[in-house]
């Protein structure tokens, strides 16, 4: 079974690799909606996966280091994608959350991407 958080937070951002004249390239901001699932066996007698409350201060610290920034002048969000914002949560999240399963960045109402911690060939 899975249970997820939902977070959201304001930042600002740009995209240094994308292609000349690409609109992301300059600076903006989203307000960004993140995702936080964990899985695992339902805990009896307490009848859940994991306390809410775990998750939201896991989150925490990393909603304090995102919430209000400049993504890219953060140590590992050089180049702030959704992709690469997801890799940074997870990998920050994990040690606290042994059953992290899933992260989910969204950057717009429409557009964001889900990741489900490295694959097992060793790639991302």
């Amino acid at each position: 079974m899975e249970v997820f958080r939902e977070f959201t937070f304001e930042a600002a951002h740009r995209l240094p690799h994308v292609p000349a004249g690409h609109k992301c390239a300059r600076l903006h901001g989203h307000s960004f909606r993140v995702e936080v699932h964990v899985g695992g066996e339902l805990q009896q007698p307490l009848g859940w996966v994991a306390d809410f409350a775990e998750l939201k201060a896991a989150f925490a610290p990393l909603h304090a280091r995102l919430d209000h920034h400049y993504l890219n002048e953060i140590e590992g969000l050089e180049n702030p994608t959704s992709e690469n914002l997801a890799i940074w949560i997870w990998e920050r999240l994990r040690p606290a959350l042994p059953g992290l399963v899933t992260i989910i960045v969204r950057e717009t109402c429409t557009s964001g991407c889900t990741y489900r911690g490295p694959s097992t060939t060793g790639a991302p």
